[in-house]
Order: C-alpha cells, then sequence, then structure tokens
C-alpha cells in the first residue's frame, strides 16, 4: 500500500474529491482558454490563419506533454515544490502574457509568417500551459493512497479536466469573447489562477509561511496585473483609434490617419475599408473598378454585396440607382460601417456567414459583388467551386459576377490566382480579368457572366479605356479547380500573407497591431 508522507500536508486520502476536482476542472478550462486566445493575441499579427491555429495547437500538445512529465516527476522526487507553486507559475505566466506580446512580435517578425507565428505561441504561451498540463500528476498524486485505486483516480482527474476544457471552450467562445476583450479576458484568468493558488494553501493546511506569502504575493502581483492593463493605452503618433471592437471574428478598429487624411478600418492586420475623408470617396483601387460595374450592365436595378467593408461599393451603387442587399459576417464591421462611414442600406442588410445565408436569398440579382479577400485573413472557404455555383444561381441571365482577389501575377502564389479563374471558368463561359496596378503584387478584379463582357473602348467613358489598359489575360487550363473537399489556398498565399503584411506595416503604425 502507498502511505502518506507523514511530513505532507498536501491533500490526504480522508478528505473529500470536490476540491481536487475543482482545481482540475479550472485549469483544465484554463488550458482551452489560453488557447482559443492565442489566435486573438498573434491574429493581429500574422493573421488567423491554419498556420496560426497549427502552431498553437502545437504549441499546447508541446506544453501538456512537457508538463505531464515534469508533473509527476517533480510530484515523486521534489516534496518541496508543492501544488500551490506551480499554480502561482500558471497564474503569472498568463499575467505577463499582454506584456510580453510587444517584443515577443518585434522578435519574431523576421522569421516569416510560419515561423513568426510558431515562434510566438511557443514564447508566449509554453510556460502557463506548461504549469497548468503539471497539476493533473499532482493531484492524482496527492489523491491516491492505495495501488488498487489508481487507475480510476487518473481515470477520473484526467476525465474532469477534459469536461473542464469542455466548459472553457464553449464558455469562451459562446459568452465571454462577445461581452469582454482578450485583456480582460487575461486578466481574470490570472486572477482565478492565484486565487485558486491561494484556496490550494488553505485547503492543504499549510503552516509554511512561504507558502502563504507567495499564494498572498500572486494575488497581489495579479490585482497589480489588472490595474496596469486596465489604464487606457498609450496613443499611436500619426493615428487615432476612433472605435475599436473585438467580435467573434476578430479586432475591428476604425482609425484616422492624420498623415494623409484616411480613415481606415482595420479587421486583426486586414484593411478592409480607407476612404480620404475631404473627397469622401474609398482609395482602394480595386473598389473604382468595381464602381464601373454598372456601365456594363445599364439596366441592372439589384445587385448582392458580399463583404461589407466600410460600404463604399453599396454607396457607389446606390447613387446610380441599384438597390444592394448587402452580407456580412462580423457584427463589429457593419457597426463601423453605419456610425464612421456614412452607409446605408438600401436593400437588405444581413449579418452572418455569407454560404448559409445565400441559400435563404429569395431574389435574384444583375450583379454580384464577392468582396472578402482584401489580402489579409481571408475566408478561403468562399472561393470553393460550390459557393461560387451557390452564386452562380442567384445571378439573372446575362447577370455579372465580380470577385476581387489580391495576388501575384508571377512566381509563387501566381498559382492561386490562376485556381480562383480556373474555378470560375468550370462555372461561367465567360470570364474576364484585370488588375488595379501593372506590377507584380496587385488587386486582380474577376468579371464573370453567361453572356460575353463587353466593354466599348470607342465610347465616351475614359474609364473604360483605362479598364482595358489593364486587362490582364490568364492563360486557359493552368491552376486547379477549388472546392470543399480540396482548398489548398492557404497554404499557396504564404508569399501574399508575407508581401501584404510587409506593405501593411510600412503603411501602418507596427504599434496599432498590438493590444
Amino acid at each position: 500500500m502507498l502511505r502518506q508522507d507523514p511530513t505532507d500536508s498536501g491533500m490526504t486520502a480522508r478528505r473529500p474529491m470536490l476540491m481536487p476536482y475543482l482545481i482540475v476542472t479550472i485549469t483544465g478550462a484554463a488550458v482551452m482558454i489560453l488557447e482559443l486566445l492565442g489566435t486573438r493575441i498573434i491574429g493581429p499579427f500574422y493573421g488567423v490563419s491554419l498556420y496560426v491555429w497549427a502552431s498553437l495547437i502545437a504549441v499546447t500538445l508541446i506544453a501538456l506533454a512537457l508538463g505531464y512529465f515534469l508533473g509527476g516527476h517533480v510530484a515523486d522526487r521534489l516534496p518541496t515544490v508543492r501544488l500551490n507553486h506551480v499554480m502561482v507559475v500558471a497564474a503569472l505566466g498568463t499575467a505577463v502574457i499582454p506584456f510580453l506580446t510587444s517584443p515577443v512580435l518585434r522578435l519574431t517578425n523576421s522569421l516569416g509568417l510560419r515561423g513568426g507565428a510558431f515562434a510566438s505561441a511557443l514564447l508566449l504561451f509554453t510556460v502557463p500551459l506548461t504549469a497548468l498540463a503539471m497539476v493533473g500528476p499532482y493531484v492524482i498524486k496527492r489523491s491516491t493512497h492505495d495501488l488498487s485505486g489508481v487507475g480510476t483516480v487518473a481515470g477520473s482527474v484526467y476525465a474532469v479536466s477534459t469536461v473542464g476544457s469542455v466548459g472553457g471552450t464553449l464558455l469562451l467562445g459562446f459568452f465571454l469573447l462577445p461581452l469582454f476583450g482578450t485583456r480582460t479576458i487575461l486578466m481574470a484568468l490570472s486572477l482565478l489562477l492565484a486565487t485558486l493558488a491561494a484556496l490550494v494553501v488553505w485547503y492543504e493546511g499549510s503552516d509554511s509561511v512561504r507558502d502563504r506569502s507567495l499564494a498572498a504575493a500572486a494575488v497581489g502581483l495579479a490585482l497589480l496585473t489588472s490595474t496596469g492593463l486596465a489604464a487606457a493605452q498609450k496613443p499611436v503618433e500619426g493615428f487615432t483609434v476612433r472605435s475599436e471592437a473585438e467580435s467573434l471574428y476578430g479586432w475591428v478598429r476604425v482609425v484616422d490617419d492624420e498623415r494623409r487624411g484616411y480613415r481606415l478600418m482595420l479587421s486583426d492586420a486586414s484593411v478592409i475599408s480607407a476612404v480620404d475623408t475631404k473627397l469622401d470617396r474609398s482609395v482602394l483601387g480595386y473598389q473604382q473598378v468595381l464602381g464601373l460595374l454598372p456601365l456594363l450592365r445599364p439596366d441592372a436595378a439589384h445587385a448582392l454585396l458580399i463583404g461589407l467593408g466600410g460600404g463604399h461599393v453599396a454607396r457607389d451603387l446606390r447613387s446610380q440607382g441599384i438597390v444592394t442587399d448587402t452580407i456580412e459576417i462580423d457584427p463589429a464591421v457593419a457597426d463601423a460601417a453605419q456610425k464612421f462611414f456614412s452607409f446605408q442600406p438600401t436593400g437588405r442588410f444581413l449579418v452572418g456567414d455569407a454560404r448559409y445565408e445565400i441559400k435563404h436569398l429569395d431574389r435574384r440579382y444583375d450583379i454580384i459583388i464577392h468582396d472578402c479577400f482584401t489580402g489579409g485573413t481571408e475566408p478561403t472557404h468562399l472561393l470553393a467551386q460550390e459557393m461560387l455555383s451557390e452564386l452562380h444561381g442567384r445571378l439573372i441571365e446575362g447577370g455579372v459576377l465580380a470577385l476581387n482577389y489580391v495576388g501575384f501575377t508571377s512566381g509563387e502564389g501566381s498559382d492561386a490566382v490562376a485556381a480562383v479563374h480556373r474555378t470560375l471558368k468550370s462555372l461561367f463561359p465567360h470570364v474576364r480579368v484585370f488588375v488595379t496596378e501593372q506590377s507584380d503584387f496587385t488587386d486582380f478584379v474577376f468579371l464573370a457572366s453567361d453572356r460575353p463582357v463587353q466593354l466599348d473602348a470607342a465610347g465616351t467613358d475614359r474609364r473604360i479605356g483605362w479598364l482595358l489598359a489593364h486587362e490582364h489575360p490568364m492563360p486557359a487550363g493552368e491552376g486547379f479547380i477549388i472546392t470543399d473537399d480540396y482548398n489548398p489556398m492557404e497554404s499557396r498565399q504564404v508569399r501574399k500573407s508575407e508581401a501584404y503584411r510587409k506593405l501593411f506595416l510600412e503603411r501602418i503604425a507596427f504599434e496599432l497591431l498590438l493590444r
């Protein structure tokens, strides 16, 4: 029989399992909360892409493996290291994350998208996640008094911890993030873990002045950290933040660039709207191309816009008598467009995922504008053949689908542009492609229809001549067809993501990517 060390004042077999189960439930929830919050901490800089998710999952698994091993080893061989010490490390490791974010992102910036995302996750989250993983072996050690019950105790502890992880995931996604920001949740989590460390000292009945002092210091430091994080952020020279909101889909800010006289809407590290405040017009080149769509279909009366941004495209269409239904997934974007960019819906104003919403539309459109691919983090599932087929079915006969996509004309990443073209060609017999700039990295505007897309070069509108001069020939048969089953677009966009981030940092202050 395993005997309790008479000098160990930890959890004994005679005590109920309520407290140990509470500990592993909270720490299990904390693991998932930290992992999910990682996308909100790293995402504004590296984008919430498959690479960021893969990095966070990998770092979490590394930390769990390390924590399980260290927890068992230390619990067996280092009796002076107690459970409350481990909890204090987890609390402090969580508390310092906001303070380390800026230097860590600056340090890892040179490593590129994949290397930088992984290194950032490793540096920011390994310590608190490892400490949280050590709790399970400690609780098993303290709760086991007979070899015949080891399996039951171990199974129960990890089952309850997993239930805590499920609860933490649902609590964060369904309730906490929609109500509070990332920084607030990190503050609360750090304070909760520090308080739990103090409760462990009380529960174990420790008379050690060191244990009591350490627990009290952890709670005090967590409170000080919360006070420091609650302080107003320092202003960024040359920029004024008009609004910021954190939704389920990103960190949305309205920022005035005082040097250029622009008002910007940023979603994480993507510019989804930019307007010249003096002229009250968009400065994004591709949106000026989209403004020419009524020239292609002069009798157009109804349009559908997927991806609202600041609503400038819908405003341009309204000025030409076209009623536009809009679909925007992010309620924070929809709210900012109305409050700061003078957007007023002229048709149905739908807030939800486009792939769901378009299935419930009962109207067909003269023009559909698919504007979700700005060059930053992109919903590549909206490029799939199945999605574009749904849009094809929502067009009237002869209607035009316009799709904006940022990419390269040659070299690595140009196959992604070719894939978009080939996917459209699999559905539409007529596809013409235009670029906004005669450069390697540019906006591509695809115009697709069942009928030829005619542009009269002899017309009086000079914009048509400009557009024809920017037509980009696409070789037939190149690229692959994007489907729900086969969609490797994120892996083909690494060069684009890094080029876009470089341009972003040249034009937008680095500090605006930091919380």
